[in-house]
């Protein structure tokens, strides 16, 4: 065998690999990601506590909520997630921001140029973010290993179906993540989870 042939025939393993290969499917309810600094505006005397470890190594849910609020409306209960980030960071779906009144692009986690700002409310506190609001990008974690077996790198988009007796959904644009401890997850908002009929144990492939 050539060299030719051994590139196609490695290319047609990771194809065929890619359309086997199970993702499991991670619903992202509104949410958000404070700084330290923020986070003891809106509780100065509470450290963050714990509720319950998510699937991403390191992160977790925390019991702390709030509430956001835009001009035309507001939404209470709201999870602080953790651990602290440089920039806070609010995750709403296209619902929400109707619901809220604001006009809030689809972007991935942590591009924040020009985004909206919005209220903050705890018990204790409040506080004004002027920009960090954003529809959170359909998206797959995984680690370095995973996305070099299955021939993609960061920044590749794919298309993911998610099959189910009542409402089958392929999902389009969906970006690779890859990093050196994610664990393997495709994440979508409600909206999108909503779609679909997606809850509980969901899988999705890559199709293409």
């Amino acid at each position: 065998m050539d060299d030719k042939d051994f590139q196609a025939t490695v290319r047609e393993v990771l194809t065929n690999l890619k359309t086997i290969v199970k993702i499991p499917v991670g619903i992202s309810n509104h949410h958000i990601h404070l700084t330290e600094n923020d986070y003891k505006k809106l509780f100065p005397h509470e450290a963050i506590k714990v509720k319950k470890e998510l699937n991403q190594p390191g992160e977790f849910a925390s019991e702390q909520m709030v509430t956001i609020k835009g001009p035309r409306g507001k939404i209470a209960r709201v999870r602080i997630l953790g651990p602290f980030r440089s920039h806070s960071q609010v995750e709403v779906s296209l619902t929400d921001a109707r619901k809220l009144g604001i006009k809030v692009p689809i972007r991935l986690s942590g591009n924040l140029d020009n985004t909206p700002g919005i209220d903050l409310e705890s018990e204790y506190g409040s506080l004004h973010l002027n920009d960090g609001v954003i529809v959170a990008k359909r998206h797959i974690h995984m680690s370095e290993k995973e996305a070099a077996l299955l021939g993609v790198k960061k920044g590749d988009t794919v298309s993911v179906s998610v099959d189910n007796a009542e409402r089958p959904i392929v999902f389009q644009n969906v970006e690779i993540r890859p990093g050196k401890n994610f664990k393997l997850e495709m994440h979508l908002d409600t909206d999108e989870a909503n779609a679909g009929n997606i809850s509980g144990k969901s899988f999705g492939k890559i199709i293409s």
